[in-house]
């Protein structure tokens, strides 16, 4: 510790200063939290791709071995391909209320498929827009009749959305639970309805597929903002040391050493001068 008329360093010990250290180590904490939150998100976008790549276009399994119970169903099974036989059951057909489709209005449409066991497996055959006229679809293709082979991607019951209801053959979400009383407390399968990827035999036409190719999301701006709270974090010290030294340059300007090192840092400054800082340095004495 240096002495001199300015106290040399002892200011940086005083209780401004240590307040000012405290709140840079408090920030730096938690830039580091909010650092490793993005780490995980990335890491969560990273698993769940993972498991769209693995689960996709996975070879289709029969329904019972995927889920033994009407209620099972697994987070790492979403996207599963599975297949089921069975007939469907149109005057059971469903509409979900508010399914926007490339920026258009519409329904998705639900049909049971009556299992060889009696159970009902929902699928959701795809999307039909809404009708030119009242709240509903002007026209919604028929399903295969007899018996067909339904291949499907799995998905999970939806939640409940507040305030969102619906009436008559409406659902307001694909929650199942919901969609079980819709069929009258049925044999139906809860955990997990299918996304509809192939029918046999095929319809002549068919409701348009909400889904054709594997969803993903982005990993690299989570990465990016975890790298980002980390600089957050450095700036904050070297902004603390920054005004730091700027006081005790201040506080020590009369000390003889500190008068040679400010001597040393304006002859440096001035050896680094481009011409062009001599050229407009000259411009304006000039004038």
């Amino acid at each position: 510790m240096s002495g001199g008329a300015g106290g040399g360093w002892r200011f940086a010990f005083s209780r401004r200063w240590l307040g000012y250290l405290a709140f840079a180590i408090a920030f730096a904490i938690a830039c580091g939290f909010l650092s490793n939150w993005q780490l995980a998100r990335s890491k969560e976008a990273a698993a769940a791709n993972a498991l769209v790549t693995a689960n996709f276009d996975s070879t289709p399994v029969p329904l019972a071995q995927e889920l033994p119970s009407l209620a099972s169903y697994s987070p790492k099974q979403e996207w599963t391909r599975v297949t089921v036989t069975g007939t469907y059951e149109p005057d059971k057909q469903l509409l979900v209320r508010n399914r926007p489709f490339n920026g258009s209005p519409g329904f998705e449409v639900l049909v049971p498929l009556r299992t060889a066991d009696g159970s009902l497996f929902i699928v959701d055959r795809g999307w039909v827009p809404t009708g030119n006229r009242t709240d509903s679809p002007d026209h919604v293709p028929a399903a295969p009749t007899g018996t067909v082979t339904v291949v499907a991607r799995l998905k999970a019951s939806e939640p409940a959305i507040p305030g969102r209801t619906a009436a008559g053959d409406q659902v307001g979400t694909i929650q199942l639970s919901v969609v079980k009383q819709k069929l009258g407390g049925a044999d139906v399968y809860t955990g997990a309805y299918g996304l509809l990827d192939t029918e046999d035999p095929a319809p002549a036409s068919a409701p348009t597929p909400t889904v054709t190719a594997p969803p993903t999301q982005d990993e690299g701006l989570h990465w990016s903002y975890m790298i980002q709270w980390i600089i957050f974090a450095l700036i904050g010290f070297f902004g603390l040391g920054y005004a730091l030294v700027t006081e005790y340059r201040k506080r020590n300007s009369d000390d003889p050493a500190e008068k040679a090192r400010a001597a040393e840092r304006e002859r440096r400054r001035r050896a680094k001068r481009s011409d062009a800082d001599v050229e407009d340095e000259l411009l304006d004495a000039a004038r």
